[in-house]
């Protein structure tokens, strides 16, 4: 598995700073939730985004889907963003798992942006 020694998520990854695991992913929490309960599932191997590896995507949300249902989260948004036009900041493959309550206050990017 390649790491990225400058990647913030290889470096949590080698020193084992996270919560769950599975043979391709870890899951942590992001250092700025934005609901209570936000983690983050990360590719084991470092993997820019979806487009670098459909397959790690595929199985970094089925992870993430995975745990949602064990922490029973009922409502959540899975969000993965690819390339810095999508708001990408940390390029390694991640998929935030973000729960859901009415009025928990959280607009999400593109609320109220399209007009039709």
């Amino acid at each position: 598995m390649t790491r990225d020694r400058d990647c913030p998520f290889c470096r949590r990854i080698e020193h084992g700073e996270f919560e769950y695991e599975d043979d391709y992913n870890v899951a942590f929490q992001p250092l700025n939730p934005v609901t209570p309960g936000h983690f983050l599932v990360v590719s084991r191997g470092h993997v820019s985004n979806t487009f670098e590896s459909p397959l790690a995507a595929g199985r970094a949300l089925e992870f993430a889907g995975y745990l949602a249902n064990q922490m029973d989260l009922g409502a959540a948004n899975f969000i993965t963003s690819a390339g810095v036009d999508a708001t990408q900041t940390v390029f390694h493959l991640h998929v935030h798992v973000v729960p859901r309550k009415p009025g928990d206050g959280l607009a999400l990017p593109w609320t109220g942006q399209v007009t039709r």
